[in-house]
């Protein structure tokens, strides 16, 4: 941490504090002898914690088979551990709910997305079958306290960056920029001088950093990181990009796809409602949630079919220079020529070859041999129509299928490609220029009465029409005919 930072922190009166049965609850969460009567005792100091483990322990979160109706019988019902992180979670909760202004005023939209958190942290272990979902429901309540850290410490400072923050990971960026440090680390720093379990500070700490190996330790930190992105898309159920996140981050911390994510808003709808009632405080209108959860369908359908597309999109092109590759285009030779064929349509096929190309790579090396391919596949690119096929066919070799024209048609078009590529001059790094040349040969089907009766054939016909134009002192176009080939 920024140490002008950290030496403000210490130094700092005004930071957030937790309530006396805070305090013993948490020495309790840390001692590993802690029983229930203790727990209960410690509980039942506070009445309004108490009725709190009560109706908690009474609400659908727990699917209790009878209900208790003191506290005894509650953290019975619960279990030690479990009752500890709920009663901090109140305790914690309810006493800095007062405190604070969740940040310059909007303490409305401050607990409104953490307490959304909490109920994704947790609905995200319970997918997961996390032993332990209320550590998580904690960890998710406390992620960004140093949100209320930064506000107490810096009101003013503070203000002008928390308000014109786009996003969350926005705001952590800008706070790094500005003092050194995100909230993260203030936040650690504050659950640490609390005395939070170590674990709940880690995962609040590392959470706001980048997935590693997704493991039993990692669990609890991808919960709480991909927590406050869902959390948003509650809060903005319009925003697709905002839900592709979500998605994004439950892939890349948890290994979640959309139809996890789709269970999770599921859980997360059938525990609002229980959640809004513990901590008093109205987050989502009921008549809502429906209509969030079919977005959140409708959405994530069409950023799967998007992702989809793009994978398929990836793997059918060359991945230096964008132009399609081998594969795709033998399979859109094949369907272009069957096509032909059958409704009695021209198509032409081109194979364009950059002329002295090894000359190049020999000469100035293979980077600058890598650029002056991708120069000429842009030119090509920005010159050929939308249907139009253009494929890397292997090194400085590239074909192209012009379906439903003839070569009548092409011949201007490939004209053009020729003289736009000896237009190009690559700037080496000594100022010397390298001047770029293509050769191309070319030939049609159902065109003029020429038919071939594979489409294998066609490249062979215009290879070797590739080859005479080659032969023929190269920057040169050749169609291919039964008899000898012609130059234009």
């Amino acid at each position: 941490m920024d140490e002008n930072l950290a030496q403000r922190f210490r130094f700092c009166t005004t930071l957030p504090s937790i309530p006396a049965v805070a305090i013993k609850v948490i020495e309790l969460a840390n001692d590993p002898d802690t029983d229930m009567i203790q727990i209960c005792n410690q509980i039942s100091y506070d009445p309004a914690l108490s009725a709190k483990i009560i109706k908690a322990a009474n609400s659908p979160l727990y699917k209790s088979r009878r209900a208790p109706e003191n506290v005894r019988q509650a953290v019975s019902m619960l279990g030690t551990h479990v009752a500890i992180m709920i009663a901090l979670s109140f305790s914690l909760t309810s006493s800095l709910m007062t405190q604070s202004g969740g940040s310059n005023g909007n303490t409305s939209y401050f607990w409104r997305r953490t307490i959304l958190s909490a109920l994704a942290s947790r609905a995200l272990g319970e997918k997961l079958g996390y032993k332990t979902p209320d550590d998580l429901f904690l960890a998710g309540l406390l992620q960004d306290i140093g949100i209320l850290a930064f506000d107490a410490m810096m009101p003013e400072e503070y203000a002008h960056i928390f308000a014109t923050a786009s996003s969350h990971d926005e705001l952590l960026l800008a706070e790094r920029a500005a003092f050194g440090s995100g909230h993260e680390e203030i936040g650690y720093m504050l659950l640490k001088r609390w005395n939070l379990p170590g674990y709940i500070a880690m995962a609040c700490l590392a959470s706001h950093g980048q997935p590693g190996p997704i493991d039993s330790e990692s669990v609890m930190t991808g919960c709480v990181a991909v927590s406050g992105y869902i959390a948003d898309y509650f809060l903005n159920p319009k925003d697709s990009h905002i839900l592709a996140n979500a998605a994004d981050a439950a892939k890349r911390w948890l290994d979640l796809d959309n139809a996890a994510l789709i269970e999770i808003i599921e859980i997360m709808k059938i525990g609002l409602h229980p959640v809004e009632e513990l901590f008093e405080v109205n987050i989502i209108h009921p008549s809502e949630l429906n209509g969030i959860l079919a977005e959140a369908q409708e959405l994530l359908t069409m950023h799967t079919f998007i992702k989809m597309r793009d994978l398929e999109e990836r793997s059918q092109r060359d991945a230096l220079t964008g132009a399609y590759n081998r594969g795709f285009f033998d399979n859109e030779l094949q369907r272009e020529f069957e096509l032909s064929n059958r409704q009695s349509l021209p198509f032409t096929v081109a194979m364009i070859d950059i002329d002295h190309f090894k000359s190049i790579n020999d000469k100035y090396g293979h980077p600058v041999g890598d650029a002056i391919l991708i120069a000429v596949v842009r030119e090509i690119f920005g010159q050929i129509r939308q249907d139009d096929i253009f494929a890397r066919y292997g090194g400085e070799e590239f074909t192209l299928i012009l379906p439903g024209t003839s070569l009548l048609s092409s011949a201007k078009l490939l004209v053009r490609l020729k003289d736009s590529v000896s237009a190009i001059r690559h700037q080496y790094e000594d100022g010397s220029e390298i001047k770029i040349t293509i050769s191309i040969g070319v030939v049609s089907n159902m065109d003029g009465g020429e038919r071939f009766e594979h489409h294998a054939d066609l490249v062979r016909a215009a290879d070797q029409a590739l080859y005479a134009a080659k032969h023929a002192g190269r920057d040169q176009i050749v169609v291919w005919n039964k008899s000898l080939p012609s130059v234009y």
